[in-house]
């Protein structure tokens, strides 16, 4: 019940953040997951036997959503065009810079780390929190900078959560034969094979469909029109390209759930954390998300943008 009644909530609070907040506040409200999210990592390697620089890894990660805060703000991405140039100074700098520097002062911090054999395992478990946290995490305010990036998100959302769901459903009634024993014992070969099927099932629909759809957010508001038209690309993506981008997500995110399931049983612990009620912690509810979401943006960026053009901004 506790479970239901977490999801209930969240979700319609997720999807006004994701179409009705401004980006600033958008992109804020991921920094704010990011450092819940590396807070619970943190906890997760001390348990571990590490001993993270936890200051180090939250002033990077603020570091590297600030810097998009700053792009974002003078960088006046209206247009696709205008969105693409956005992702290609903001990526130089926080996808670039930022990780180049970051060893540097985890290292740095170690130094005071007693005894000194500690120094590197704990800096290179801190520097860890940035690539799996920070750089996936970014991905979110960088797919609303386009026009039409938050109809994206939502798709990919849905198609992860439509994986997820067939895994345990699938799992339950007819998993016999282990995924990952070592793992996670739950997991089943019949489950994951069942989430692949309904993540392609639900992109093929949802892909098919992405003009009523975005008509329907029009109508809730979610989406703006211009008097009463409503501006958005009428080409379709072919199955095969669907059927690419559904498979590699779906993968994506059975990795990324059994990554942080390794990461809890090497800690010897359950959930992540307890702020979700039924829900365990945030890491555990946006690991899956974790390594999608860089998976979705490369589809975007090298192709499936053009299905998401509003006519007209170029």
């Amino acid at each position: 019940m506790k479970r239901v009644l977490t999801a209930v909530i969240l979700i319609p609070l997720v999807v006004l953040a994701l179409f009705r907040a401004p980006l600033w506040l958008f992109t804020l409200l991921v920094l704010g997951v990011a450092l819940l999210a590396a807070k619970e990592y943190f906890d997760i390697a001390e348990k571990t036997g590490f001993r993270p620089m936890r200051v180090v890894g939250y002033l990077f990660l603020i570091c590297q959503f600030g810097t998009f805060l700053v792009f974002s703000i003078y960088g006046d991405p209206h247009t696709y065009v205008k969105a693409f140039n956005f992702m290609m100074g903001f990526g130089i700098v926080a996808l670039f810079l930022i990780p180049l520097a970051s060893p540097f002062a985890f290292l740095v911090a170690g130094m005071r780390r007693e005894p000194l054999s500690q120094m590197l395992p704990d800096a290179a478990v801190s520097f860890a929190v940035y690539p799996y946290i920070g750089a996936t995490l970014i991905c979110l305010p960088l797919l609303r900078v386009f026009p039409r990036g938050a109809t994206f998100v939502l798709l990919l959302m849905l198609v992860v959560w439509a994986g997820d769901i067939a895994a345990l459903y699938v799992g339950r009634a007819v998993g016999e034969r282990k995924l990952a024993p070592r793992i996670s014992p739950g997991k089943t070969r019949e489950g994951g094979a069942a989430s692949i099927c309904g993540a392609i099932m639900l992109a093929l629909l949802l892909f098919h469909f992405s003009s009523p759809i975005q008509r329907g957010l029009a109508r809730i508001h979610l989406i703006d029109s211009i008097g009463s038209v409503l501006y958005f690309s009428t080409k379709v993506a072919p199955v095969w390209g669907v059927l690419l981008f559904a498979v590699c997500v779906n993968i994506a995110a059975q990795l990324g759930d059994l990554v942080e399931s390794a990461l809890k049983r090497g800690a010897g612990v359950k959930d992540s954390g307890s702020l979700l009620p039924g829900h365990g912690g945030v890491l555990d509810r946006i690991d899956a998300l974790l390594f999608a979401l860089p998976v979705g943006l490369l589809f975007y960026v090298f192709g499936m943008s053009r299905y998401f053009e509003v006519p007209g901004i170029h």
